[in-house]
């Protein structure tokens, strides 16, 4: 399991690097001003639907259903069930496609209040959301075909699709020049990326011969049982998606600026989320469902505990980094061209606040795992609900004070609040098991990082002032600050759990 992990982050950290490589060009060529605002509303807008019914609520209940119905059924009966869903939502996303294209200027509205104050603003995000609004049909195909794949442990394609939405919109900016605005470009990187995605995971999809096709959809039983378990799996997306857009409404109001100190400092903090929570969370929900499936509980429990484990040996360092040297991270990152000190100082805060919640941002894939592999989409959503409405409270108090700071904070407390319930509610049902190592792991593991933020909070100062008149010295600051404190981390687990215990998770690995 931990090999797979592996993989997907593997692909999930190129993402990330290279999407690092886009975000650099994209600040320097949008800046943090009214286009840079107005594109990351659009840009928002499918991205908000994908994770509501496709990657949060379609994953959740369709990779255990296919994962129990080929191994209970089958290859035939799984392959008619994705076929009968594929037409389902096919049809459905072109229906909600048209309404959007339609009501463009009234959806912009609703999620985004404030630019009827600016009416340059407001024509740009209906502009650029009408381009960008397709993209969500393509890659909810990329979701079905992803989930079909990750079913049969065949992880790699859909962990590198999105690298080539980097690239698309890197092109897209590189070609900037030719297109009425910066922001424009961006648009249709977007949009052609989601075909060269669509392509390369249904081409993988092709190769294993498990394409879903069109076919005249019928209600039988496991369809029925699918959509029993979408619906609470689609109202728990929703709740988490709807903090999101309370983001972007709140931030529409907060002077021009605050949408991109809140994109470019939730990038950051996305980065350890994808690589490590989501990947760990996309490996270990098909392993639970298939020992759940053949009868095997201690093995899942066994699963979930070594991925919660995994996943904070990995993230620790991030959090300690993102807590002690934010605005050095996105001064070395994105100042250039449009992209001033200032917008740096303020993504640093917001990135700061974000990583107050990045344990349970990368924790909450895995927990919520052991109900979705067992067909429980819904005691999840109990969980989301109350931490959506914590959030949501949150946000509305803080943003006077702390402006985008605040939103960001206040989606920390949630993430607590939502990691706590789920637990919580797991270990009542029996669900969940941390075991005694687990506990041990993460008290060693917290310990850790501690020594390395104590080290980075009194090393960084001297280092600044070392390359002070050396070209790029936040680059280069950054850089031996990485790697003090990775070499440090190392250093004190390799101490802390001596070679028996890293020895273990290679030999898994393998």
């Amino acid at each position: 399991m931990i090999k797979r992990i592996l993989t997907v982050g593997g692909f999930t950290l190129l993402s990330r690097m290279t999407g690092f490589v886009r975000d650099i060009i994209m600040a320097a060529v949008l800046g943090a001003g009214p286009i840079a605002d107005a594109f990351f509303v659009a840009f928002r807008l499918p991205n908000h639907f994908r994770a509501i019914f496709a990657e949060g609520a379609f994953n959740a209940a369709f990779v255990p259903a296919y994962a129990r119905i080929r191994e209970q059924g089958g290859s035939e009966r799984a392959g008619l069930f994705a076929d009968h869903i594929f037409t389902i939502l096919l049809a459905s996303q072109i229906v909600l496609l048209a309404v959007a294209l339609a009501f463009t200027p009234a959806v912009i509205d609703v999620l985004a209040p404030g630019f009827a104050k600016d009416p340059g603003r407001y024509a740009l995000a209906v502009s650029y959301t009408r381009i960008t609004f397709p993209y969500l049909l393509l890659i909810t195909l990329v979701t079905l075909y992803g989930g079909i794949l990750n079913a049969l442990q065949r992880f790699a394609a859909a962990a590198a699709a999105p690298i080539l939405l980097n690239f698309s919109l890197i092109a897209a900016m590189l070609t900037a020049v030719y297109f009425p605005t910066p922001g424009h470009a961006a648009a249709w990187g977007v949009l052609i990326s989601g075909v060269l995605q669509a392509l390369l995971v249904g081409g993988d999809a092709f190769r294993a011969d498990v394409l879903a096709r069109l076919r005249r959809p019928r209600l039988d039983a496991d369809v029925r049982q699918f959509f029993r378990a979408l619906g609470p799996a689609t109202l728990g997306s929703a709740s988490v998606q709807l903090a999101m857009f309370a983001d972007t409404i709140i931030a529409s109001f907060l002077p021009a600026g605050a949408l991109s100190a809140l994109y470019y400092a939730d990038r950051l903090n996305q980065l350890p989320i994808g690589v490590i929570g989501i990947a760990a969370g996309t490996v270990v929900l098909p392993e639970m469902a298939r020992r759940l499936a053949a009868g095997d509980d201690a093995g899942a429990a066994h699963a979930q505990n070594r991925a919660a484990e995994f996943t904070l040996l990995m993230a620790i360092p991030c959090l300690a980094a993102f807590v002690v040297i934010p605005d050095l991270i996105m001064r070395a990152l994105f100042v250039r061209g449009a992209f001033q000190d200032a917008d740096a100082v303020a993504a640093g805060h917001t990135l700061a606040a974000y990583a107050i919640g990045l344990l349970p941002f990368v924790l909450i894939r895995s927990a919520v795992a052991t109900f979705f592999a067992r067909g429980d989409t819904a005691t999840p959503v109990k969980a989301a609900l109350v931490a959506a409405v914590v959030n949501i409270g949150f946000k509305v108090m803080l943003m006077g004070p702390l402006a985008q700071v605040g939103l960001a904070l206040a989606t920390s407390i949630g993430a607590w609040i939502n990691l706590t319930l789920v637990v919580w509610l797991g270990l009542r049902a029996g669900h969940i098991r941390i075991d005694a190592r687990l506990r041990q792991s993460a008290i060693k593991l917290g310990a850790a990082g501690i020594a390395m933020a104590v080290v980075l909070w009194i090393v960084a100062a001297p280092l600044a002032r070392l390359f002070a008149a050396i070209p790029g010295r936040d680059v280069i600051t950054l850089l031996a600050l990485a790697a003090i404190g990775g070499t440090l981390y190392a250093g004190v687990v390799l101490a802390i759990f001596g070679r028996r215990w890293l020895a273990a998770f290679k030999g898994r690995a393998r």
